[in-house]
Formats: structure tokens, C-alpha cells, sequence
């Protein structure tokens, strides 16, 4: 999900690649990336989409909400006004996204000092909770709670999908959605801090 600057193309290159890196080139528009996990015994391929956190780019992004199975909401904690946002992109997510979706908030860049954290971590959680979705802090630059919070949407989104396979009289709704977890972008040369 989106916001610019708050590190979600470093989330998104940590978990898939294993590798940080503090120059980032603006992300522009949409890219993915792909990692197969392992997931209560069974191999689970994320396709993961890296989008764009400008408003300018908001209606390609939009585009994708539809076929999203899960959305991460990243901000970052030494930003406020990236935190702020959420309350808008949340509803963005609502007019144009399926109404099951996965969500997850995601406060990055944990790593920093205490000195330049803007957003208390209480908040976050007490946002989530708002919402009834989970909450995680992490760092794409020391790898804290990264491959967390993948694994967390997609178990998520697993046993949606495997109650949803159980009622063969929702099965008819759902058999269009051959959906792509919406990961995380960030853009912006200091992305991840």
C-alpha cells in the first residue's frame, strides 16, 4: 500500500530478495515481485505489488485494489502526516477494494531514534484496533518484523480462502478472484531511513 517516502519498495525488496538498500528510485506506478513461502506445510506462491505512494499516481493505483487479496497500509514512524493518511487510503480501500480484504497496518522504519519517532507506537495499535486489523512495527533496514507481517496477511488471506472453498454456495462470487496480494512501495532516495 502506499504513502510516499515510507519505505515500502525496502520492505518489499528485503523480504522478497533479502537485501536492503537506502537508494531508492521513486517507484513509478506498479511493479511486483514474487516469492514462494512455505506456509502450514504447504508451498504458497505471493505475487506482491509495489505501488506507487504519490497522488498523482493514485488512479493506476486504485486500478489494482480490485484484484488485491490482501493490502499492507505502510507509514512511517517519523512521519506523522504519513500515519495521518491512513485514515484516507483506508478509505480508498473501501470504495474500491473487495469487501473481504486482507488488511494489515504497518508502521516502518522502527530502526530510527527514539529523538525522531513522530508516531508512538500505541497510536498505531490503537488505529488498528480501530479498524479491527493487525498492527506491526518494522525496519526494512535491520529486517525487524519483515517477513512477519508476509507471512501474517498471507496466512490471513489462506483461511479466508479455505472457508470461503468450504461453503459451495459463496463459491460462485469468489471464483472471479484470482487475486494478487497488494505488498508495499516506498519511494524517495531515503526510503527506508
Amino acid at each position: 500500500m502506499h504513502m510516499q517516502g515510507v519505505g515500502k519498495s525496502c520492505l518489499l525488496l528485503r523480504f522478497s530478495d533479502g537485501s536492503f538498500t537506502t537508494s531508492f528510485i521513486t517507484t513509478i506506478g506498479i511493479d511486483f515481485k514474487i516469492r514462494t513461502i512455505e506456509l502450514d506445510g504447504k508451498r504458497i506462491k505471493l505475487q506482491i505489488w509495489d505501488t506507487a505512494g504519490q497522488e498523482r499516481f493514485r488512479t493506476i493505483t486504485t486500478a489494482y485494489y480490485r484484484g488485491a487479496m490482501g493490502i499492507l497500509l505502510v507509514y512511517d514512524v517519523t512521519d506523522e502526516s504519513s500515519f495521518n493518511n491512513i485514515r484516507n487510503w483506508i478509505r480508498n480501500i473501501e470504495q474500491h477494494a473487495s469487501d473481504n480484504v486482507d488488511k494489515i497496518l504497518v508502521g516502518n522504519k522502527a530502526d530510527m531514534d527514539e529523538s525522531k519517532r513522530a508516531v508512538p507506537t500505541s497510536r498505531g495499535q490503537a488505529l488498528a484496533d480501530e479498524y479491527g486489523i493487525k498492527f506491526f512495527e518494522t525496519s526494512a533496514k535491520t529486517n525487524l518484523n519483515v517477513e512477519q507481517v508476509f507471512f501474517s496477511i498471507a496466512r490471513d488471506i489462506k483461511q479466508r480462502l479455505s472457508e470461503t472453498d468450504n461453503k459451495p454456495e459463496e463459491q460462485a462470487i469468489k471464483i472471479n478472484q484470482s487475486k494478487a496480494g497488494e505488498g508495499q512501495a516506498a519511494q524517495k532516495s531515503a526510503c527506508c531511513g
